[in-house]
């Protein structure tokens, strides 16, 4: 077990602190990602895990907008671009490109001549599906480490969906469906945007359609998509068709109109051996919307920050080395998870 060296108390003035309704920025009394009812809140995304019902106020990136509504419901939301700023009581907040899933963003603080960023969630590879990872000059970076450990290391985008696209020809040539479970929210449409759909026709789970179309609406190409209660799908289409469905929709009736499928999971967690027996699927892919090993450190190093939080994940691994390399580093505690096994409800045909 890793250990974290002693940690830096904060300091008088920072512009975020943590408390137990999230982390609060005190000059401008708001709240990042919080995950108890605040007043007023800034989201990074629509992940569940940072977008949370009971807020009073709630700003987010414009392309969060419908995700956010699509699980939320009406809430009071006000939207930025990239780069748009609003200044609330003295402290500039804007927001800049995650690259994690559409609308993820990062939040820069600056007041009093400090600035300090908030990465969200994040990976630093583009992936075609949102605004790729920008980093941001500050002089604290709040950064996640949902992966930060040495062996998570993924592959390219192109390795990644050769990977998949031969896959689902094999089950196609044997009149197989090839179903693959992956989060209804960034992973599905990511899997759409990269494979080759002349291969077959793709079907999708009820939880997936409603995002696939706030997609759409926000511009980003994806390939036509089925349901299988769509006039015209049958058991001949459906043994050659890819099935993306969330990983709750595994072992339940709904699965059992496919037959004698290949079942897969897309999760960074495929990284580990094991993981895939657990699961129980006859494949895994290594697919991850964060950024591996490779990808924090470039991402952390873009910043220029000379002080660094640590948030969610292998904390006590990266603030060790963030320490050995010369960086002031601690954690945060909060109460962020891993979206691969949010419940997602799978009774929708």
């Amino acid at each position: 077990m890793v250990t974290a060296p002693p940690a830096p108390t904060s300091s008088p003035g920072d512009l975020v602190v943590a408390r137990p309704e999230g982390l609060y920025c005190p000059p401008g009394d708001f709240y990042i990602d919080p995950w108890r009812p605040v007043d007023r809140a800034v989201i990074t995304h629509a992940h569940s895990d940072h977008a949370r019902v009971g807020h009073g106020h709630y700003l987010a990136h414009v392309d969060s907008a419908g995700t956010l509504r699509t699980r939320l419901g009406e809430i009071a939301l006000q939207t930025l671009a990239y780069g748009e700023a609003v200044v609330h009581h003295g402290v500039r907040v804007s927001l800049h490109p995650a690259g994690h899933v559409l609308g993820s963003a990062q939040v820069r603080l600056e007041h009093g001549g400090r600035v300090w960023v908030a990465s969200g969630d994040y990976k630093t590879e583009p992936d075609g599906t949102c605004t790729p990872f920008e980093p941001v000059p500050c002089d604290t970076f709040i950064t996640e480490s949902t992966f930060g450990l040495p062996i998570y290391r993924w592959p390219t985008q192109a390795a990644l969906f050769a990977e998949i696209n031969d896959w689902w020809r094999l089950n196609a040539e044997q009149g197989r469906a090839s179903v693959l479970l992956c989060y209804a929210f960034g992973k599905a449409q990511r899997i759409l945007h990269g494979v080759d759909p002349a291969i077959g026709p793709i079907v999708v789970h009820g939880a997936v359609e409603p995002l696939n179309a706030v997609y759409r609406a926000a511009g980003v190409p994806l390939p036509p998509t089925l349901r299988v209660t769509d006039p015209g799908v049958d058991a001949a289409l459906l043994g050659r068709a890819l099935v993306l469905a969330p990983p709750s929709a595994q072992g339940t009736p709904w699965l059992r109109r496919f037959g004698n499928y290949s079942d897969a999971f897309a999760s960074g967690w495929m990284q580990l051996r094991g993981t895939r027996r657990r699961r129980g699927v006859d494949r895994g892919f290594v697919m991850s919307d964060h950024a591996d090993w490779p990808g924090l450190q470039q991402a952390i190093a873009g910043t220029g920050a000379e002080r660094v939080f640590v948030t969610h994940g292998s904390v006590a691994v990266l603030v060790r080395w963030l320490t050995e390399n010369g960086l002031e580093a601690q954690g945060f505690k909060t109460e962020y998870g891993d979206e691969d096994s949010e419940p997602v409800a799978a009774t929708a045909p």
